[in-house]
């Protein structure tokens, strides 16, 4: 598509000329259709969290339990399954083989006041490292799990690994992590227990705003480094 788009941009610039075009064939994104439900166990998880230790996180992005990440995230978060754009990976993290709860990272965002002030880039090396970090679009733990202390154990574990798993996926690492928390529904308990960084808030306009006045729900956003010396690999050359 990337290919498809640059193609269409030199042959409208004048630099090429490419041939009549023979049809409209049907774009599958603009009628996605809908994840499937699938059935799952949803018998009650509770107890103490030292009681379901260990826990297993398997990056299902290319596999087969994919449909199945979809299938939670579209029908269990209240914002539902979004296709993601750009360089992403998809977690389920299981108890003796049953989900109990998922994660999404994705592309960070392009421009973000707090979180660019925070590492201290400018504009030129936020544009050539912007790849270096990742943000957390979704976390869900599934509505009849119910363990103390799970949400910002599993952000733990997710820290330690998703660099790797990035780096085996797209071949190169990442050094920070962002995410977005609605404060007119959620606290950002877990995140700050996990040590994630509050950074400041967005400005409700989104990245295509045409005017200064908010358009969307103003959130918290919080960041986590990965590494040490965060700020010298993101602003390196």
């Amino acid at each position: 598509m990337v290919c498809r788009g640059y193609m269409l941009e030199l042959h409208r610039a004048g630099y090429i000329t490419l041939p009549e075009k023979k049809r409209n064939p049907p774009n599958p994104f603009v009628n996605r259709k809908k994840p499937q439900s699938i059935d799952i166990d949803k018998t009650l998880v509770s107890g103490k969290l030292q009681t379901h230790i260990p826990i297993e996180i398997k990056q299902v992005k290319y596999t087969e339990k994919e449909k199945l990440f979809n299938s939670l995230i579209q029908y269990y978060h209240y914002l539902g399954y979004c296709h993601p754009v750009g360089e992403n990976l998809k977690y389920i993290i299981f108890k003796n083989e049953r989900p109990v709860a998922c994660f999404a990272f994705s592309s960070a965002v392009r421009h973000l006041k707090p979180r660019d002030s925070f590492i201290g880039w400018n504009k030129e090396k936020r544009k050539q490292n912007i790849g270096y970090l990742a943000y957390n679009t979704r976390f869900l733990i599934l509505p009849w799990v119910n363990v103390k202390f799970l949400a910002s154990h599993l952000l733990s574990m997710i820290s330690k690994r998703i660099s790797s798993d990035w780096e085996i996926v797209y071949n190169h690492p990442v050094y920070l992590l962002e995410t977005f928390v609605d404060t007119s529904l959620f606290k950002g308990t877990c995140y700050k227990a996990a040590n994630w960084i509050y950074v400041g808030n967005t400005t409700g306009r989104g990245k295509n705003a045409k005017t200064h006045k908010p358009t969307k729900t103003i959130k918290a956003i919080y960041v986590y480094p990965l590494c040490k010396d965060f700020r010298k690999r993101l602003q390196h050359d």
